[in-house]
């Protein structure tokens, strides 16, 4: 059995920058263990396995591995996913038409719009297949450990260390300068002992610092997941600017912010944020980015 993949970098608009997806154009056939099997090889932060969608109406049904666990959901593979398919014009076998794809996930429905340059396409942008929600906090003694860093270079003025989600969930943290967020390791024992998988993904760290067109840096820290560090984490970045739009005092907005992240592992991905809030409630959240192929091959079963 051969089966096919491409890789693309995603969150970039060069080869060897953003975060690499792997993905699996043709997944028929494979069960869930060697899905698994497949991601941990690639090793990459999430692999991606296209099949028939359960409804024609949809693209297709996208299940998504780290290499040591299934994601409901999750920003750079479906961003990378879409650029893929829509790049192709076609989904195992069926034409890929127009400009809006939908992909069946365990977190729900995500729609994505195809971006086009001169009629190639270029980028994708998702909206989150879940509106946000906010959970219990973490204590900032935790997070300090967990990241390496001093309880003072957390900053608990607008929020204090909180778990976000848009369909799976991150420990927001707002740090006290980009000197903080650079320093940052992580330690993976803590996660073990104060975060399990069940509670969070992993604990996204982020500082307003305006450099060139970046209104944010962030870093997101999933040890448990088999990604110490992720060089773009859209799902994170998406339930970020949600949360950002939340706690913000006007009652209706539209909230864009342009976010850097990768920069301090040497893989630099910018991501587009954008939350709509209305009567005080956030009602929708989109991440989205550019994309470049990279690989392509057959995976020998």
């Amino acid at each position: 059995m051969q089966v096919p993949f491409t890789t693309v970098d995603v969150f970039t608009d060069r080869k060897f920058g953003g975060n690499p997806l792997a993905v699996v154009t043709d997944a028929r056939g494979l069960t869930g263990e060697q899905m698994q099997a497949i991601a941990a090889e690639f090793n990459l932060a999430e692999t991606t396995f296209v099949l028939p969608p359960e409804k024609p109406a949809h693209t297709a049904k996208v299940r998504i591995f780290t290499p040591k666990a299934e994601m409901p959901f999750a920003g750079h593979p479906n961003v990378g996913t879409a650029f893929v398919l829509a790049s192709a014009g076609e989904c195992l076998g069926r034409k890929v038409a127009g400009d809006r794809l939908v992909f069946e996930e365990k977190a729900g429905l995500v729609p994505l719009d195809i971006v086009r340059d001169k009629g190639a396409v270029v980028a994708s942008r998702l909206a989150a297949p879940q509106p946000l929600t906010l959970s219990d906090e973490v204590a900032v003694e935790i997070v300090a450990e967990a990241c390496s860093l001093k309880p003072e270079q957390i900053v608990n003025r607008t929020h204090r260390p909180v778990i976000a989600s848009c369909g799976v969930g991150f420990v927001m943290v707002e740090l006290a300068s980009r000197a903080a967020l650079a320093a940052a390791q992580v330690r993976t024992d803590v996660f073990t002992r104060h975060l399990p998988m069940e509670r969070a993904v992993g604990i996204h760290l982020y500082v307003a610092a305006k450099e060139g067109d970046l209104d944010i840096q962030s870093r997101m820290f999933a040890p448990l997941y088999g990604v110490p560090e992720d060089p773009a984490t859209g799902s994170a970045n998406v339930a970020l600017i949600g949360l950002l739009a939340h706690f913000d005092s006007r009652a209706d907005l539209t909230l864009d912010r342009t976010i850097g992240q990768g920069f301090d592992m040497g893989r630099p991905s910018i991501l587009q944020a954008r939350a709509e809030k209305n009567a005080g409630k956030v009602t929708a959240t989109y991440i989205g980015g550019r994309c470049v192929p990279v690989m392509s091959g057959t995976i020998r079963l």
